[in-house]
């Protein structure tokens, strides 16, 4: 690795003058989805133990094996919902969706886009898509989602190539 002759221009330097990485995630609603996801388990694994072996109406191996079955894929879905996050660092932007990962340079980041009413924050990008951040989104905790999007904002503007909008 070589090392910029600018030593403000060096990744270590960068890293500590914007404190990165940094990583943006929807705390909040990331513990409500792993904390019913665990919950959902648990009681349909209880109530799979629990049902009666005997009597009128005995559950078999197999009705159990499918109420745990199902407790898992629900669990499991919900685990994926908890996924989205996006990771800051000097050399630039990973953004991780539900079955999506992808890494971005600083200059491949025109803009950081939240509008009123938005799912999430949007990106546009240097080759003329748009990108989802998942790992910011305003539903439960706006104030926050709008304090991320502005910090990956100025983040943008100072990092990468493309001038202040």
């Amino acid at each position: 690795m070589t090392v910029p002759a600018d030593p403000a221009q060096h990744p270590a330097a960068t890293a500590a003058r914007y404190d990165l990485p940094v990583t943006f995630q929807p705390v909040v609603t990331r513990a409500v989805l792993l904390v019913l996801a665990v919950a959902i388990v648990v009681v349909l694994t209880a109530v799979a133990v629990l049902m009666p072996h005997e009597g009128a109406s005995p559950w078999s191996t197999a009705e159990r094996a499918t109420v745990v079955g199902t407790a898992v894929l629900i669990g499991a879905g919900l685990t994926l919902l908890s996924r989205p996050k996006a990771v800051a660092d000097p050399d630039g932007l990973t953004v991780v969706n539900l079955t999506v990962r992808r890494r971005l340079a600083w200059a491949e980041v025109l803009r950081v886009n939240l509008g009123h009413g938005d799912a999430w924050v949007r990106l546009d990008l240097a080759d003329g898509t748009t990108l989802a951040v998942m790992g910011i989104q305003p539903g439960i905790a706006p104030a926050r989602a709008l304090r991320d999007a502005r910090r990956l904002r100025e983040l943008v503007e100072a990092l990468g190539e493309a001038p202040a909008v």
